[in-house]
C-alpha cells in the first residue's frame, strides 16, 4: 500500500510540475507558482512515506522539507538550507493560501526564480537520498 501511495503521490507531482510549465509557457505565473507549490508538496510528502513516515497533515513546505531531514539524519544540512532559501519557501507557501483567498499576482522573474528553487529542492532531497 505504501509503495502505491508513493508511486501516486509522485504522479501527481510530475503532473502539477508539468502544469506549472504550462502555465508559465502562456504567462499565467500565478497558476504556475501555484502549480509549484503543489507538485512540492506531494513530492515531500511521498518522500517522507517512501521513508516510513507517516506526513503529518500539513501544507507547510518549510515543515515538511525540515521533517524530511529529520526523517534521513540530514536535519543540519536541510535546516542550513532551509535558513537560506526561506524567502522562496514562504512565496511557494504564499502562493498556496492566497491562490484560494487574495489573488497575488507574481512576476516573471519571481516565477522563474520560484522555479530555479523548486529544482534545488528537488535536487538536494535527491542528494541525499539517492
Amino acid at each position: 500500500m505504501k509503495k502505491e501511495e508513493v508511486e501516486r503521490l509522485l504522479k501527481r507531482s510530475i503532473s502539477f510540475k508539468d502544469a506549472a510549465d504550462f502555465h508559465f509557457s502562456r504567462g499565467d505565473y500565478d497558476l504556475t507558482v501555484f502549480s509549484l507549490e503543489q507538485s512540492l508538496q506531494l513530492f515531500l510528502k511521498a518522500k517522507l512515506i517512501e521513508n516510513g513516515v507517516d506526513f503529518p497533515k500539513i501544507h507547510s513546505l518549510r515543515r515538511l522539507f525540515l521533517i524530511l531531514g529529520q526523517v534521513i539524519d540530514h536535519s543540519v544540512e536541510f535546516s542550513e538550507f532551509e535558513k537560506s532559501r526561506s524567502l522562496e519557501f514562504s512565496s511557494l507557501e504564499d502562493a498556496y493560501i492566497t491562490s484560494r483567498y487574495f489573488p497575488r499576482e507574481f512576476t516573471r522573474d519571481e516565477t522563474e526564480r520560484l522555479m530555479k528553487f523548486y529544482l534545488e529542492v528537488v535536487e538536494i532531497v535527491g542528494r541525499f537520498l539517492g
